[in-house]
Order: structure tokens, then sequence, then C-alpha cells
């Protein structure tokens, strides 16, 4: 469970960083998530867009998302989420206590 004071550094981070994924018309498939899983052990920290042709909201794609793949939701703003999960061999981000 993240703190505030972790949540909005990683919100900091992730303002400067593009969106690795998309979400569109074909929605959430079980590859789209192993990728996501994937991305996460490299990266730590990722954003997703939803495009305009997508059924899915942010905020509960980013809920079921991290919930299937054990990540800590970080934010969404409009149709953007971001995603963090400590990476067990590829560690990059350093938390504040």
């Amino acid at each position: 469970m993240l703190t505030g004071k972790q949540r909005s550094y990683l919100k900091g981070l992730a303002n400067k960083m593009d969106p690795l994924f998309q979400i569109g018309k074909n929605g959430i498939s079980e590859n789209f998530i192993k990728q996501m899983d994937e991305a996460l052990e490299t990266k730590e920290l990722i954003k997703v867009n939803i495009l305009q042709n997508s059924a899915e909201d942010a905020k509960e794609a980013a809920f079921l998302i991290a919930e299937k793949i054990g990540a800590e939701y970080v934010q969404s703003i409009g149709g953007r989420f971001v995603l963090y999960r400590e990476s067990e061999d590829n560690k990059k981000i350093e938390l504040p206590k």
C-alpha cells in the first residue's frame, strides 16, 4: 500500500512520461495484461492511455488491471492512468519513506 507521500512522488515521475500502452475498442485482453505485467517488471511505473473508441473507464480499467497483476493504482486523469509495482530484479525507483 502506497502512502500519500509515495503516491505524490510517483505522480511527479509519471507526469514526465509518455503512455506506454493504449486501450482501444478491443478492450483489455489476457495478452494485454501479460504485456503490462512484463513492462511493470522492467519499468516499475507505467502510464496507459485509453482511446476515445474504447468503452473502458480509466479508473475502472486501472483497478481491474492492478488487481490482476498485483500493481498499485497511482492516479487517473481523463483517459489516462498510472500503475506502479516494485520490480524484483530491476529496482529503479526509490520511494520516499
